[in-house]
């Protein structure tokens, strides 16, 4: 079936639309590989239907376009790709997906975001437009990006992608002091906070929130409970307790320390007893050197991670210019004078970001910000 332009476009948006939505059942899984999905389109009379999915497996491998592929089997030849970010064009212990598609006989490929790794930039869309397949490039590819935010970070500046989540109330204060952490916003937005856990790779607190709050940061969600991702506590001096909820589950969910040379190692030792994991860094102003620290995080093949607090930590990350991505929670009751002021809010959001989502979970209200990669 022949469509026009306008059609033709509504259709692939709306399939795009669909692999990106099933791209997110991996995100924050696929170690050093991005979260791709794929859909393998085609026309059997009465309209283009499915025939093959894929998304990234657990672990980087196979990618989207083998795993949809092999479901679509003969029914590829002669039909469309859908794919969230340019199939790679780089040769390893498998080939190309760019030839993949190629081979099995795919005559259109529509892509959403470009890949930013050199090795691949370009060369997977060569290489179909070489063999003959028709290429449409950049359909949804604001909303690609934004999803693949992590794996860009890693690819350009060689570190994850920062996201500073804070939950304020209706003053602009994220807690009370004196009384460690309290319940800002309701059951519906925590949980939505539980989601974003399981899509990242990590977990980044100061030790000033680890002893004040004892917060165990994991995803608490039936079903999700598998997917906590790592903990990560900027601690110069090793101060963590061995009797902290992050360190007695440190051999379930991996909690790592950032620390400097001038350390508590009797405490050190506590703590490695328990299972608990060193990263060596720098000092700078008498604080953990965060951009050092932020590399060697995406050396450990980090792309997303989460900054929760506190209060100095926030400002910290704001300070340095190492913030990617705002998600602002707000409740609706106000805390008053001894409340702790929050380090950014809605109405002083810094240069450069963008607002690009905002909801209602019943009373709460939440926004998000990103910048440009």
């Amino acid at each position: 079936m022949v469509y026009d332009g306008s059609e033709q476009d509504r259709i692939d948006r709306r399939f795009m639309a669909a692999a990106l939505r099933l791209s997110r059942k991996h995100l924050g899984l696929t170690s050093t590989n991005p979260a791709v999905g794929t859909l393998v389109v085609r026309d059997v009379g009465n309209g283009p239907i499915i025939v093959g999915r894929g998304v990234t497996a657990v672990g980087g491998r196979p990618h989207a376009e083998a795993e949809a592929l092999a479901e679509a089997g003969d029914l590829a030849r002669g039909a469309t790709a859908y794919v969230t970010l340019e199939p790679c064009a780089h040769h390893g212990r498998t080939p190309p997906c760019a030839n993949a598609l190629v081979s099995a006989g795919i005559v259109r490929v529509v892509g959403a975001a470009s890949d930013p790794d050199p090795r691949v930039s370009g060369k997977g869309y060569a290489i179909l437009r070489a063999a003959g397949v028709e290429v449409k490039e950049g359909v949804l590819a604001r909303e690609a990006s934004n999803q693949l935010a992590g794996y860009m970070n890693r690819s350009v500046r060689k570190r994850p992608e920062v996201i500073l989540k804070l939950a304020l109330s209706a003053d602009g204060m994220i807690g009370r002091r004196g009384e460690g952490q309290i319940e800002i916003t309701g059951p519906i937005a925590r949980r939505l906070v539980h989601v974003m856990r399981a899509e990242t790779d990590a977990i980044l607190i100061g030790i000033g929130t680890a002893l004040a709050d004892d917060p165990e940061l994991t995803v608490r969600l039936p079903g999700l409970r598998a997917r906590s991702p790592a903990r990560i506590v900027l601690d110069r001096l090793a101060r963590l307790p061995a009797t902290s909820k992050l360190a007695r589950s440190a051999n379930d969910v991996p909690v790592f320390v950032a620390a400097c040379s001038e350390i508590d190692t009797l405490n050190k030792a506590e703590l490695e007893r328990a299972g608990v994991k060193f990263l060596a860094t720098e000092t700078y102003d008498g604080r953990v050197a965060l951009p050092e620290l932020l590399e060697d995080l995406g050396n450990h093949g980090m792309s997303r991670i989460i900054v929760e607090g506190g209060a100095d930590t926030a400002r910290a990350f704001l300070d340095e210019g190492l913030v990617d991505r705002i998600a602002l929670f707000y409740g609706p009751e106000a805390i008053g004078t001894d409340g702790i002021a929050a380090p950014i809010g809605r109405d002083h959001i810094p240069a450069g970001f963008e607002l690009v989502r905002e909801a209602r979970f019943g009373e709460d209200s939440f926004a998000e910000w990103i910048r440009e990669i």
